[in-house]
């Protein structure tokens, strides 16, 4: 790690410890919740120069890829939740949730019901999951959309990509040319190995999921400059 890295690390320590402390010297740490959350990692170029002018190659092995990408080295983020009152020292759980479950788990916390938002709120209360962190919904689906293009990168999963979760099953979709790629989490977490081949179905049900929800939202959507239309909403063949 650089020096001006490590120093924002050690200032991030620094602050933190500052909070913690402020909190026991007040006496509210152990009715005080604190969510402490990642940015999304280095940014894994291959090339020196692009993108901020970086001469390092940041990995964030054994994810794949890095800063801006659908894989998981570019949305995968550490995440730890303190509350005393509720939660016991050193519980993990395997349920994954998204940065837009913050608003309404603080919400949760504050005792806020019946509340009313000027936009639909997508998250969910992951406070039932720290309650109970043996709770599992695989049911649920994730998705990370990215209809813009960062630059002249070449690095895998950047310019026009979009992913959706469900599982352990991920689809990565290139908005380009609806090229699939589908990986198992589980078992392969560094998207290592792509099953889309061998597993059809799987493939057809998350692009339609991932096409439905995004008519859904009206998400943007890059544009063909061959033709000067909008790229099509995923579908499966």
């Amino acid at each position: 790690m650089e020096a001006k890295y490590a120093s924002l690390v050690e200032g991030m320590d620094k602050s933190l410890g500052d909070i913690m402390d402020f909190l026991k010297k007040k006496g509210v740490e152990k009715n005080t919740v604190i969510i402490f959350m990642s940015d999304n990692g280095g940014l894994s170029l291959t090339k020196p120069g692009e993108r901020g002018g970086h001469q390092t190659n940041i990995q964030n092995l054994p994810l794949k890829a890095g800063r801006g990408s659908v894989y998981e080295g570019g949305i995968r983020e550490p995440m730890i939740v303190k509350y005393p009152a509720m939660i016991k020292p050193a519980t993990v759980t395997s349920q994954y949730v998204i940065i837009e479950d913050f608003f309404p788990t603080i919400l949760t916390f504050a005792g806020v019901k019946n509340y009313k938002t000027v936009q639909q709120v997508d998250g969910k209360s992951f406070v039932p999951i720290l309650k109970n962190p043996g709770l599992i919904n695989a049911d649920r689906i994730l998705i990370w959309h990215y209809p813009n293009k960062w630059g002249n990168i070449e690095e895998i999963g950047m310019n026009y990509f979009s992913a959706i979760r469900k599982g352990d099953w991920k689809l990565v979709y290139s908005l380009r040319n609806g090229k699939r790629e589908l990986y198992n989490l589980k078992d392969d977490i560094g998207e290592t190995k792509d099953l889309a081949s061998e597993n059809l179905q799987k493939v057809k049900e998350l692009t339609n999921a991932l096409g439905t929800q995004l008519k859904h939202w009206k998400a943007p959507m890059p544009v063909n400059r061959i033709n000067n239309q909008l790229v099509a909403w995923p579908k499966a063949n």
